[in-house]
């Protein structure tokens, strides 16, 4: 099993944005599946690594076709990989994410990027009634040594039903729940890249813990699995 990336990867990767149509990649899909080959393998170790540590439904790799059905831009290929981790439902919440691109710019991110409505919903009334668990967690020093700030897309105001005065409304406004680690492309094709890739999202598990517990449950802590 591979257990780290070498050069090739982002090779191909580079040279495909430089010729990102189907004739040039038909040309190279010998190339390309070689690539593939030890990305896969590389993703698999990352699963093993994960699952020392945590319960894991599976792992989705993307593929490197893109759906450009209702893009403006119709370039037919991805330039980078990307693959998810998911944690085992319904008992265990968020998940984890690997994206290999050239030019620095591949990262690692961890959380909760597109939750349900209801689940959503759930988190904000559990801000709403006490953040200070929440808090207490990401702003952590180890925790933040890692994962730096909370990100994910917002509102501009309060949503609906909630005090815009209310002194967690910047947890309460966020729409994605999500930590981002950023990697360069020397630290990616290190030895140790994919282990330091483990240590990072197992220093995320006091958040999931949580973050598990408060979508398991109702606000007055009462399983509903």
């Amino acid at each position: 099993m591979v257990t780290s990336f070498s050069p090739e990867v982002f090779n191909f990767l580079s040279q495909l944005k430089e010729n990102n149509d189907r004739d040039w990649f038909n040309t190279h899909k010998k190339e390309f599946k070689t690539v593939e080959k030890e990305v896969k393998s590389a993703y698999n170790h990352m699963l093993e690594l994960l699952k020392s540590h945590d319960e894991l439904d599976n792992l989705k790799l993307f593929r490197i076709y893109r759906d450009v059905r209702f893009s403006k831009d119709k370039s037919p290929y991805k330039t980078h990989f990307g693959g998810s981790f998911q944690r085992q439902k319904p008992q265990l919440r968020g998940g984890y994410y690997l994206h290999i691109s050239p030019n620095n710019e591949s990262f690692i991110a961890t959380g909760f990027w597109e939750p349900n409505k209801e689940d959503l919903f759930r988190m904000r009334k559990e801000f709403e009634m006490d953040a200070s668990i929440m808090r207490s967690i990401i702003d952590a020093p180890n925790f933040k040594s890692v994962w730096g700030e909370l990100k994910g897309d917002e509102l501009k105001s309060a949503p609906r039903d909630f005090n815009k005065e209310d002194p967690a409304i910047d947890l309460i406004k966020k729409k994605q729940y999500i930590f981002v680690k950023n990697y360069t492309d020397k630290e990616v094709l290190s030895d140790g890249f994919l282990e330091d890739v483990n240590q990072a999202f197992k220093a995320v598990r006091p958040y999931f813990d949580y973050m598990s517990e408060v979508l398991t449950t109702n606000l007055n802590g009462e399983s509903i699995i």
